[in-house]
């Protein structure tokens, strides 16, 4: 495509992973070739990639992937702010939490960060 991609940004590689796939390779071909298209740098990132892929959320168990509850719970509620596209009262009323909750744990995962993620 006459682009100078250099990569793939760490939450895009993440979104990759956790997407299902069901159209395996080819799928996997498409959305590739759709982000080194749309990309506006020279690493793919989220934004980049087909919606569907973009908003997938993590399954809380992979096998050989164990990880700390609290990062499962962070990637979780995050995938779910993301897929309400940033709203964050319908996201609570999907996670069955109260919105002073949510914004409570997403000021966390800010102060954890160093850096806004929803």
């Amino acid at each position: 495509m006459s682009r100078k991609i250099t990569g793939i940004t760490p939450a895009a590689a993440n979104q990759l992973v956790r997407y299902g796939w069901p159209g395996n390779v080819r799928e996997l071909e498409n959305a590739m070739e759709r982000a080194v298209a749309l990309a506006k740098g020279s690493k793919i990132d989220v934004d980049d990639l087909p919606e569907e892929v973009g908003l997938a959320i993590p399954s809380t168990y992979a096998p050989g992937d164990v990880r700390p509850l609290e990062d499962v719970e962070r990637d979780y509620i995050l995938g779910v702010v993301r897929a309400n596209q940033g709203n964050r009262a319908a996201a609570a009323e999907q996670l069955k939490i109260g919105v002073a909750t949510l914004y409570r744990k997403l000021k966390q995962y800010e102060t954890a960060t160093g850096a806004r993620r929803s």
